[in-house]
């Protein structure tokens, strides 16, 4: 992996470490326990006001930390800063930047050379083919991470599975809301390691020399 390469996945995967840190300070910070105390009214703003600013400042960070993951990318491949503004596309820009051909001096990797070698109609077949099983990838990976999730709340509070479901469906929009946003980060998971994957499979496929 080049070093931009590793920067970038561990960036990533700081991302929902942030939010979950984010989201439990907003949830410990309690404006209502000023409550008795003298000032109750100012110290219920300023006790309101730090909640929010968690919520936000964490999604602030998680934004900055996007943007210089694709940055990341976009200069392992010594490309122009200016694709950088496809980072506004989510998903489906950082798909696009993965797919930019590497001009970084030196001998090209594995998955460099493989995507190289393919006329324009069958890299186009290709990228297609892994944009799919990217995408259906990352929504078993979120399935499955929803089945633990149920099994360990489940075995945590000794509520059955049958009816943490109910009371998610119950909530289902939230639920469906968090899933799409776990798939997409999935998917941006994926393309990032499937050049990785890719050299090391060829690696290990490759016969050894005497």
């Amino acid at each position: 992996m080049k070093r931009q390469t590793t920067v970038a996945l561990v960036l990533l995967l700081l991302m929902p470490v942030v939010l979950r840190l984010g989201g439990y300070v907003f949830s410990a910070i309690n404006p209502e326990s000023a409550a008795g105390h003298p000032n109750y009214v100012q110290n219920y703003h300023r006790l309101d006001l730090i909640r929010h600013m968690s919520f936000w400042g964490s999604m602030v960070v998680v934004g900055v930390l996007w943007l210089v993951v694709c940055f990341l990318v976009i200069r392992s491949k010594k490309r122009s800063g200016w694709w950088l503004l496809l980072a506004a596309l989510g998903p489906f820009g950082f798909a696009a930047l993965t797919m930019l051909s590497d001009r970084a001096p030196g001998q090209p990797d594995r998955y460099e050379c493989f995507v190289r070698g393919l006329n324009r109609f069958v890299s186009f077949g290709y990228q297609a083919l892994v944009f799919v099983i990217i995408w259906l990838l990352a929504s078993e990976l979120m399935e499955f991470k929803r089945y633990l999730t149920i099994q360990y709340e489940s075995a945590r509070t000794g509520i059955s599975v049958a009816q943490i479901m109910d009371i998610r469906d119950a909530s289902g929009g939230m639920w469906a809301f968090s899933e799409g946003n776990e798939v997409i980060y999935f998917v941006i998971l994926l393309y990032l390691i499937w050049p990785v994957v890719f050299n090391l499979l060829a690696r290990v496929a490759s016969p050894k020399s005497r």
